[in-house]
């Protein structure tokens, strides 16, 4: 339980917010997620955060791993995947009074857009669309 008394959201709400998100893409992007898998975990991996050379797991919130749409398959490549770190996520939301559900979006938003090799401008506006 947090301070206050209540529960803090958990890996399988982050989760449904995530959904809602993608769930609420322009045609165009949802047709080319299908197969790519959403995982929710408390925390990145220390050998993740290590090869990014992140020190403190609060510092990463999302991350997409995968081939981009438009780069040629190549043998042994892993399903396209999006990452959500609840902990950084709830962090974030607590430091900055964001409704948590604009902030799960803009996270999904985010490494939708590496999916797709977007812009951050492009990202924006998906946000947007999203919001």
């Amino acid at each position: 339980m947090s301070a206050s008394g209540q529960i803090p959201p958990s890996l399988d709400d982050i989760e449904r917010l995530a959904r809602a998100a993608l769930d609420r893409l322009p045609g165009p992007f949802a047709a080319h997620l299908a197969d790519v898998l959403l995982i929710v975990e408390d925390f990145a991996e220390d050998r993740i955060l290590a090869e990014m050379e992140i020190e403190s797991p609060l510092d990463l919130s999302g991350l997409y791993s995968g081939r981009p749409i438009g780069e040629p398959a190549q043998t042994g490549d892993v399903p396209a995947t999006i990452h959500l770190y609840r902990r950084p996520i709830l962090d974030e939301w607590c430091e900055t009074g964001e409704a948590l559900d604009h902030l799960v979006a803009h996270v999904v938003v985010h490494e939708v857009g590496h999916h797709f090799g977007l812009s951050d401008a492009d990202m924006h506006a998906l946000e947007e669309a999203v919001a």
